[in-house]
């Protein structure tokens, strides 16, 4: 984050981008699935930059790439955002799957407003959904627990989600709180007001569990969800 200068000059390609390449040298040196996002990615013939989450695999190969959908065009705590003057938005919603099998729903940060994505993820069959953000602090604090909570509850699903904290160039502010919540929304772990870590286990039987004692996905009801022709701001 920062000027249009800074930004441009720090993004990079997946070929050969250092995060990437530092992303899956770490993800086969620990045997793990790591997800590496955000990063700022330079696409090939496209002006605009692209807001970009990358799945690795243990075997240090790029598993899926996602690019932020929506765009961060708002006023909020007093500052005005336009993330659409740098970045172009993505036009694809990615479902990755775990070197264990399990469906991956990836997401970026403002995309967790927009609850279309997160229930389209859950009907594809994403099991766990992945939100790396930059919340900005007011929003932190008043609507991220709550937004997370809802998307894990809606689509019975986990919800891992890393927050960056403190202080970016320019004066901007990113409020932490890290989490992990289960697909009862029960928050399994949070990151204090700082750098950290959390840790937690998936249960995958008690998902099961839930989505069979309420089925609320699988009682949707697609033909009867008819878009407005005309939505207001």
């Amino acid at each position: 984050m920062g000027s249009e200068e800074d930004m441009r000059a720090a993004a990079e390609p997946l070929e050969g981008g250092p995060s990437v390449r530092w992303a899956r040298e770490l993800a086969r040196e620990l045997q793990i699935d790591l997800l590496a996002g955000s990063i700022l990615e330079l696409v090939p013939g496209q002006e605009k930059l692209a807001n970009t989450s990358v799945h690795v695999a243990p075997s240090g190969e790029i598993r899926a790439v996602y690019r932020k959908i929506h765009m961060f065009d708002v006023e909020v705590g007093g500052r005005v955002y336009r993330e659409s003057e740098l970045e172009e938005p993505g036009e694809e919603i990615v479902l990755s799957h775990t070197a264990g099998g399990q469906e991956l729903g990836l997401s970026v940060c403002y995309d967790l407003r927009f609850p279309e994505l997160y229930r389209i993820l859950a009907v594809l069959g994403a099991r766990i959904i992945a939100v790396p953000a930059a919340f900005t602090l007011a929003t932190t604090r008043d609507h991220w627990e709550p937004l997370l909570r809802a998307r894990a509850i809606e689509n019975q699903a986990f919800v891992i989600a890393a927050n960056q904290v403190g202080e970016h160039p320019g004066g901007q502010h990113s409020g932490g709180r890290s989490m992990v919540v289960d697909p009862w929304g029960v928050v399994l772990a949070q990151a204090a007001d700082g750098e950290g870590y959390v840790l937690a286990d998936l249960d995958l039987e008690r998902q099961r569990e839930i989505r069979t004692r309420l089925p609320s996905l699988a009682n949707r009801r697609p033909g009867a969800y008819r878009w407005p022709g005309e939505v207001p701001a």
